[in-house]
């Protein structure tokens, strides 16, 4: 089997990993081969607009693990291949020379041992930064079970690090994948953490994360909070299962040295744009208040930069498994996504987002206007007195929008006519707010009324665009045939339900391609 042959079957199996992206690398290049600060993933957009590309490969999909809900389980009949390092290496070296990519996402399958798999890895990307003395982006995946120094030494050769935590409980990773244990997740996952925190630039993905005062347990059912009086209860390590032992917090030295050829002064930095993991959405029966309880301690404990979620795509048939006539809950992970930001941006609680009396997120209408909705006796509030915190709840103002309303009134009053300008959903804000004390919303303050009005609306939004995409494309005389409309109506449909990234990750250049969230520079996010 030649290179192309394996970079084929490789890339395919690759194709349903969600957690890559180049936002918060501080790596400098100083004189050597690429530039991991412009770099990017697959079709992306970086900072100052360009698009970019990332390699997105696995090393080997020759697994000894038989997770029921993967495509390169041990059981699956499916091609199987597996790269050199020194294979992998010339290949992401001869794409980058013709421009096809500007980095690398590196994965693989557990061939042979967690350790044996790693150490393949981390020559490679030895070989990338030291005999190549590549500076571009690399985004390596750390397999649970790894040992401490390699972890450390892949940490050293790449920017940014993940361990896909998979299933929201330890309940459905029992069931769904026996092999993987929990503590096997966690274990790097926490090492990460305290290797990022001894050099002092620890992190989260968001600016406005909940700070309920409390540590954080991982418990059989999933993760919940237990109060306690821990500042850095993000340094503990109870919250794995009771019999897991705890990582010392003091750094294993030695490991793999990396080579340089230059000489040119620089000293690596262990996973400079953080870590992040990913969660398959569908697969198990948890409900979104959990998976939401979840991705709230994984960003507390852990200060992870991102939680990507991926919908299930049914593989196989299984009596533990949807149905493979079940569609991706494509419209649930948009929810989930839209959630998370607000646990990142908003200053919402996950109790606040979905709790025991509603289990899963509104269909209809997204979390902070579900949230709005169901708290009515809030609203609607003078925008002029408002407090940032308050117009943040807002549907309809992003934190671009409450920051400049907030500017603005510290000059003059402001106008229902500004909000516009601002950045504001006025068609979401009316129904809440007053504008120098006149309502204009409608008369009644019903939440069912102001819920049906805004989905119709919404509804109304979409078919415009679908009737435009005709008009476009019968204008420039290209007919589409029925396969190609549906697929694009799709795309616009999901692009719809999208948010938009904040001010703050846009500007690093933050975007994804996988599935449902698209983060595009320069535009205030409408949730």
């Amino acid at each position: 089997m030649d290179i192309y042959e394996k970079l084929s079957i490789l890339a395919e199996s690759a194709k349903y990993d969600a957690s890559c992206s180049t936002s918060g690398t501080e790596r400098k290049n100083t004189g050597r081969m690429g530039n991991a600060s412009c770099a990017g993933i697959c079709h992306s957009w970086s900072a100052d607009g360009r698009c970019i590309s990332l390699l997105k490969v696995l090393l080997t999909n020759k697994c000894i693990y038989d997770c029921e809900y993967c495509i390169n389980r041990r059981s699956a009949d499916t091609a199987r291949a597996s790269f050199e390092p020194e294979e992998l290496a010339s290949l992401v070296m001869e794409f980058y020379r013709r421009n096809y990519i500007e980095g690398l996402f590196l994965s693989s399958a557990v061939e042979g041992s967690p350790d044996r798999t790693s150490e393949r890895m981390l020559r490679c990307l030895e070989l990338l930064r030291g005999t190549w003395d590549f500076a571009g982006y690399i985004h390596a995946k750390i397999i649970p079970g790894t040992s401490p120094e390699l972890v450390h030494a892949i940490g050293l050769a790449a920017d940014r690090l993940s361990v896909n935590i998979e299933l929201p409980t330890s309940k459905s990773l029992a069931i769904l994948a026996p092999q993987k244990k929990a503590e096997g997740i966690f274990t790097p996952m926490r090492q990460i953490t305290e290797e990022i925190a001894d050099r002092r630039q620890l992190r989260s993905g968001g600016d406005a994360l909940w700070d309920g005062g409390k540590r954080l347990q991982y418990l059989d059912g999933g993760f919940s909070a237990i109060a306690g009086d821990e500042k850095n209860s993000w340094r503990s390590a109870d919250f794995l299962s009771e019999d897991a032992s705890a990582y010392s917090a003091e750094r294993q030295s030695g490991g793999f040295p990396m080579r340089r050829n230059g000489g040119k002064n620089y000293k690596e930095v262990f996973a400079p744009a953080g870590q992040s993991t990913q969660m398959i959405v569908g697969a198990s029966k948890e409900t979104d208040a959990q998976i939401v309880r979840t991705m709230q301690t994984l960003y507390q404990t852990f200060r992870m930069k991102r939680i990507y979620y991926s919908a299930y795509i049914p593989v196989r048939e299984s009596p533990l498994l949807p149905s493979l006539l079940t569609p991706p809950p494509l419209k649930r992970e948009h929810r989930l996504y839209q959630a998370d930001w607000l646990l990142r941006f908003y200053g919402f609680s996950a109790e606040e987002i979905a709790d025991e009396q509603n289990p899963f997120l509104d269909k209809d209408v997204d979390p902070k206007m579900s949230w709005a909705l169901r708290h009515m006796d809030l609203f609607p509030i003078e925008i002029n007195k408002a407090s940032i915190e308050e117009l943040l709840r807002v549907p309809g103002i992003g934190a671009l929008s409450a920051r400049r309303i907030v500017r603005q009134k510290r000059r003059a009053a402001v106008h229902f006519d500004d909000l516009k300008n601002m950045g504001v959903v006025v068609k979401r804000a009316r129904y809440f707010i007053t504008c120098c004390g006149r309502f204009y919303g409608e008369s009644s303050m019903e939440p069912e009324l102001i819920r049906g009005l805004v989905s119709n609306a919404e509804t109304k939004r979409k078919k415009k665009s679908k009737y435009s995409l005709l008009a476009i494309n019968d204008k420039q005389g290209k007919a589409m045939d029925s396969a190609d409309f549906n697929r694009s109506i799709e795309e616009e449909s999901s692009s719809a339900a999208m948010i938009p990234g904040s001010p703050e990750e846009c500007e690093q250049g933050e975007q994804l391609s996988m599935f449902s969230l698209s983060e595009t520079g320069g535009k205030e996010e409408t949730v």
